[in-house]
């Protein structure tokens, strides 16, 4: 994270967001907290472990996953805060149970399977 006592800027959450790599890892660390480099690695082996190293480090510089030393490993563990503060900005304390139905009706609605076309013959 960047200086004691300051918090990251939302402009540093949003960059951290923005890339795809980095949001799967938050999704990994969502699943599985805790996980080594190691191990996140693993679901990206198009990248090499110091690739992967350098997307967390924006994701530690955001505040978005906080490491800590365990023996000679670093765990990585998911650290919601920063994407909460940036929802209540927008979404009032009165508009949240509209919102969180909104998005569980959309999650319902994607689950449903499509009808099948019908071929033309």
């Amino acid at each position: 994270m960047g200086a004691i006592g300051l918090e990251p800027s939302d402009d540093a959450v949003f960059k951290a967001l923005a890339d795809a790599t980095r949001r799967d890892l938050l999704d990994a660390l969502y699943a599985v907290d805790g996980q080594s480099l190691g191990q996140l690695a693993e679901r990206h082996p198009h990248l090499t472990r110091f690739g992967v190293m350098k997307h967390l480090a924006v994701l530690e510089d955001a505040g978005l996953v906080v490491a800590e030393k365990v023996g000679r490993e670093k765990r990585h563990y998911l650290n919601p805060v920063p994407i909460a503060q940036i929802a209540g900005r927008w979404v009032g304390r009165f508009a949240q149970p509209y919102a969180e139905t909104l998005v569980e009706l959309k999650a319902d609605l994607e689950r449903i399977p499509a009808p099948h076309a019908k071929e033309s013959s």
